[in-house]
């Protein structure tokens, strides 16, 4: 069973809110006329039973919302679903890998972003969107980081991605003839500006040089590997450019729901 989840959730954006409009946003773009819920593998997500929608997760007042992510996330896992949660800033993929390591012992990542989000601490706070897999990686979430995509890397995050052993493919390195494998169970975290702003403008960190959307949805097709969940995040419906951006986040998940 597949499911959506959306996480409307932007606190730890460093630059720009907007994104915890994501979800409604992916789900109108899925959903929309233009198109069809039927992959280019041939599946179709409309289909009784082929993809549920679990709501979104709350966040009541004076709650903890890490707490309330993983408690979400936990229960949807516990219904034996494989999930795409939709963002939201990226800092939820920190809560969100907190409540698969319970289920998914040597957890492969596949991280796909124009950033690492590897710092330590950015701007006085260690759970900025900037610091997610530097505190999955040190909470020992994954056996396996593989990043691709990347076009931002300084001194201070080349030095943590070789502390926790990332394995960095930066976007001046990439081919589309490029095969991604994996032993294991797999989890798929997109940072929407891992496009170009050409192809995706509704994201609020804009950073030219990135992937079409083409490149992205061939490098999901050719994965190999047991996908057991997936996000995608920082769409910002703020930014978009007439729904473009979250029609590309809604082809990436038909096709990852697809591959799983």
């Amino acid at each position: 069973m597949h499911c959506l989840a959306g996480i409307p959730f932007d606190a730890n954006s460093s630059y720009l809110r907007g994104a915890a409009q994501g979800p409604a946003a992916i789900r109108a773009a899925l959903r929309c006329d233009s198109t069809n819920l039927w992959s280019e593998s041939g599946r179709d997500l409309g289909a009784a039973g082929a993809l549920d929608d679990a709501g979104d997760v709350a966040f009541p007042p004076g709650s903890e919302p890490f707490a309330e992510i993983e408690r979400g996330v936990s229960e949807v896992l516990d219904t034996g679903a494989k999930p795409v949660l939709l963002g939201g800033d990226h800092s939820i993929t920190f809560p969100i890998l907190r409540a698969f390591a319970k289920k998914h012992a040597k957890l492969s990542i596949l991280h796909v972003d124009a950033h690492p989000d590897l710092y330590d601490e950015f701007e006085g706070s260690r759970h900025s969107h900037a610091c997610a897999f530097a505190r999955i990686m040190e909470n020992k979430l994954a056996a396996r980081l593989v990043q691709v995509g990347i076009r931002t890397m300084n001194a201070h995050q080349r030095a943590q991605a070789e502390r926790f052993g990332v394995e960095v493919m930066e976007m001046k390195n990439w081919s589309a003839d490029l095969r991604l494998e994996f032993s294991g169970p797999l989890y798929i975290s997109i940072d929407l500006d891992a496009l170009d702003p050409a192809c995706a403008p509704g994201v609020s960190h804009y950073e030219p040089g990135g992937f079409t959307t083409r490149d992205a949805v061939r490098m999901i097709q050719s994965i190999r590997g047991e996908i057991v969940g997936a996000d995608i995040v920082e769409l910002n419906p703020a930014r978009d450019v007439q729904g473009m951006t979250a029609m590309a986040a809604a082809k990436l998940l038909k096709e990852i729901v697809a591959k799983m």
